[in-house]
């Protein structure tokens, strides 16, 4: 701690915010998954985690909500080369294959694709393999696992592991889409079939709270209205519930009260206002400022739930400056802390 000044200029050592912990010594630990392959309108998010983590030593290390906040000891693990290399020579095939359905429809194209298809399925199937053994790992050893995606459809295996190693908890999902779409053009792990598939295969998965939600199908809407898990709060209804006098906190409040004793977080960078985040993958207009979800990630904290694990998804670095990695950056930070916050009040 004595080399690390958290007043002074951030130092790039490898580590996120250039932090000075090791993988052992961390509480948090934060493991990238450079994957993008099955996005379906604009590609990069598999550059996300490396483009926060360059971006993330150009914050101060103050934070409101938390007292000493730099000294959380936060490790992520190096960006997988291995994984980046595999998704990219994945994504120039799925690219060609998302063509052929645009141009011919699905039934045609998974036709002529179909080892396409498999492959792309079958890598996926052992990223999430991969990433559930890696995040078991951590919590048998009393770390706190979270997601650097990458797309949206990351997660499952980190999900998959809490599964097995909680007895019960929900997930507070911040989000443009609802995510409820059974294997989306073909993908079985689609980036717009992540929740679905939580639903479908985590037997202690108690709710799922969705928020700002603003980008959906009619047979996700019924999916959401049929299952009692599923409690979502439209975009639309709570901008509208604004217009009419109703506070966001009292908004949060309810949201809060969806959830049960552990949540997990999971933030898909497009739940925020397109300026914030313009070369994500399906940008959406409406959404949230950053600190609208802070303040709801604080408040969650504040009721005395915990925290036990997150992930921050769909952060696209755009070709000309590093905006999208700087916003995602800093709402890094606010899930960091507030999970440390949670952390420091159970302990």
């Amino acid at each position: 701690m004595s080399t690390f000044d958290p007043n002074g200029v951030g130092i790039a050592n490898g580590n996120i915010f250039g932090f000075p912990y090791t993988e052992q010594e961390a509480d948090i630990v934060l493991v990238p998954v450079p994957w993008d392959a099955t996005a379906s309108y604009g590609k990069g998010t598999s550059n996300g985690p490396q483009a926060i983590l360059d971006a993330s030593t150009q914050l101060d290390f103050y934070h409101p909500e938390l007292e000493r906040a730099y000294e959380t000891k936060i490790y992520m693990s190096p960006v997988s080369s291995e994984w980046k290399a595999i998704n990219d020579q994945l994504c120039e095939a799925g690219v060609q294959y998302i063509a052929q359905i645009e141009r011919t429809g699905e039934e045609d194209a998974m036709r002529l694709y179909a080892s396409t298809l498999q492959e792309i399925n079958e890598a996926h199937h052992a990223l999430r393999l991969n990433l559930k053994e890696r995040c078991s790992t951590l919590l048998k050893a009393g770390k706190i696992p979270c997601v650097l995606g990458g797309e949206h459809s990351t997660p499952l295996g980190l999900l998959q592991a809490l599964d097995a190693f909680y007895t019960g908890f929900g997930i507070l999902q911040i989000d443009a889409h609802a995510d409820l779409r059974d294997a989306y053009e073909g993908f079985e792990q689609s980036h717009a079939s992540i929740m679905f598939n939580a639903l479908k295969e985590l037997d202690n998965l108690q709710s799922l709270t969705q928020v700002g939600i603003r980008d959906v199908s009619e047979r996700e809407i019924e999916m959401a209205k049929n299952d009692p898990r599923v409690h979502t709060f439209y975009d639309w209804q709570l901008k509208n519930e604004q217009y009419k006098g109703r506070t966001w906190a009292q908004q949060v409040q309810e949201i809060v009260a969806t959830l049960p004793q552990k949540v997990y977080v999971s933030f898909d960078i497009d739940g925020l206002q397109p300026s914030l985040c313009p070369n994500t993958g399906t940008p959406v207009a409406g959404g949230f400022d950053l600190q609208q979800i802070a303040f709801l990630l604080f408040e969650v904290v504040h009721s005395g739930k915990h925290l036990i694990g997150f992930d921050l998804n769909e952060v696209a670095p755009g070709p000309d400056n590093d905006w999208d990695a700087n916003v995602g950056a800093r709402a890094l930070w606010h899930l960091v802390c507030a999970t440390e916050l949670s952390r420091r009040q159970a302990l």
